[in-house]
């Protein structure tokens, strides 16, 4: 049986602590504004962006916030990481057509490459990805 009991939000930051942990542990930047995520996505290589949706209303959130460090780890640091905060959230869905959450989605420097939406079997994980990451930016 599952405890779906709400969990305590720290006051400071109103983050599911599991998405807090990617920042703290992890050391993943949260992109909270189009300047923020534009200088992330610059930079050289693969990013994955953790859209995490409402960790209240999808409790998928909180498992795809402990996998992604695995996958990362899986994919022996191919990609860099980032949290997507709510204020851009929306529109960064909208804009990719990766509308289910909670959602990876992957670029190589600013050009989108795909999405891999809501929680998976690992072996889906690992077929998508890999996939993902054999493309060429469109």
């Amino acid at each position: 049986m599952h405890d779906h009991a709400p969990y305590d939000l720290p006051p400071a930051t109103g983050l599911h602590p599991l998405i807090a942990r990617l920042e703290t542990e992890f050391g993943y930047p949260r992109l909270d504004c189009e300047a923020g995520l534009t200088g992330f996505l610059a930079r050289p290589g693969v990013h994955c962006l953790f859209v995490p949706g409402d960790p209240r209303r999808n409790l998928e959130t909180a498992d795809a916030a402990v996998i992604l460090p695995e996958l990362r780890q899986a994919f022996q640091g191919a990609f860099d990481c980032a949290v997507v905060d709510d204020a851009i959230e929306a529109d960064l869905r909208e804009r990719y057509r990766a509308l289910k959450t909670p959602g990876l989605l992957f670029f190589r420097q600013s050009e989108f490459l795909g999405a891999v939406e809501r929680v998976r079997d690992w072996s889906d994980y690992l077929a998508r990805i890999t996939h993902i990451l054999s493309l060429q930016a469109a």
